[in-house]
């Protein structure tokens, strides 16, 4: 069992939303990840620990979207239905933070950092929606500003399988601590 201290750990959970869960996604599906992010934030709030619930959206004209001039684009929409970008129900509590976000990494453009810095907060738990794009380009950058972080496997999934498991196999253990949800524990 992993035991974080509440007073300087949050909780960051990457896209958890409409229209990043309705995709097909390996090895676990976005049922199972969303019930893990959900657990993870009940007890976490619980024991007073900082939520911050990251969601991805754009302007109708996708002005506001990364360039897309590369070999091999995400999507081709042309249009986002007007929910892809709401988070999934019930998963905000009052005293959440909600980020968003309009790049794969939750800190590049936002004021994740601050809120957690002035919060005090030192260790981050980080799950979500996709392995091996929003979350881990978030860990990437988490690790450059000097967090320590840990990642459940069992609360984040990607587009495959193989994704996934080089992501976690071969990445992750040189940016943080890989664990499950069920090893992870908050106690001053």
């Amino acid at each position: 069992m992993l035991t974080l201290d509440p007073k300087t750990t949050a909780l960051v959970l990457i896209d958890l939303q409409s229209g990043i869960l309705s995709l097909p996604v390996t090895p676990h599906s976005s049922q199972e990840v969303l019930a893990k992010g959900r657990k993870l934030a009940q007890t976490a709030r619980a024991a007073g620990v900082c939520v911050a619930l990251v969601h991805v959206g754009f302007a109708p004209d996708f002005a506001d979207a990364p360039p897309h001039n590369v070999d091999s684009p995400l999507s081709t929409a042309t249009a986002l239905p007007s929910d892809w970008s709401d988070l999934a129900p019930g998963l905000q509590q009052e005293g959440d933070l909600v980020i968003l976000k309009r790049q794969w990494g939750a800190f590049t453009g936002t004021d994740l950092d601050l809120q957690l810095r002035r919060r005090g907060v030192r260790t981050i738990v980080l799950a979500g929606i996709a392995t091996n794009f929003g979350v881990e380009s978030t860990l990437r950058h988490a690790w450059e500003l000097g967090y320590d972080v840990v990642v459940p496997e069992d609360a984040c999934t990607s587009l495959n399988k193989e994704m996934h498991e080089m992501t976690i196999t071969h990445v992750f253990p040189r940016l943080c601590r890989v664990t499950t949800t069920q090893d992870i524990g908050f106690s001053a």
